[in-house]
């Protein structure tokens, strides 16, 4: 049986966006949560969602993984030192080993984007 605070954040999930964009930005998150939320102020909003993101990013700074479940999960991958190649001029370039941040969608995500579970034409 669901908590009904968890019912009601299943339901706010569930709801469409307020406002459709090519691309979602943070300051769309933000104004996503603030008509999701109207007790929040503007600042708050803000002040949540930068939190968020500094977690994230520093979760991710020390090697560790996020796991969203339903949604996906965040990691990083090590790339070794290769050599590459100037396209320009076509001379050898040494790229020296990063570690880089990637996602990998979740099953419900990609069920989601693909359309799953709404009817077919």
């Amino acid at each position: 049986m669901e908590s009904g605070a968890r019912r009601e954040a299943a339901a706010a999930i569930a709801r469409p966006l307020t406002r459709i964009a090519l691309a979602m930005t943070k300051r769309g998150i933000i104004e996503e949560l603030l008509a999701r939320h109207r007790n929040f102020s503007h600042r708050q909003s803000e002040t949540i969602v930068n939190a968020m993101f500094d977690a994230m990013s520093n979760v991710l700074a020390t090697g560790k993984r996020i796991e969203i479940r339903g949604f996906g999960s965040f990691g990083v991958k090590n790339r070794r030192a290769r050599q590459g190649r100037n396209p320009k001029t076509g001379a050898v370039v040494k790229v020296e080993a990063k570690r880089i941040p990637f996602f990998r969608a979740g099953k419900e995500l990609r069920s989601e984007v693909n359309g799953a579970g709404k009817p077919q034409r």
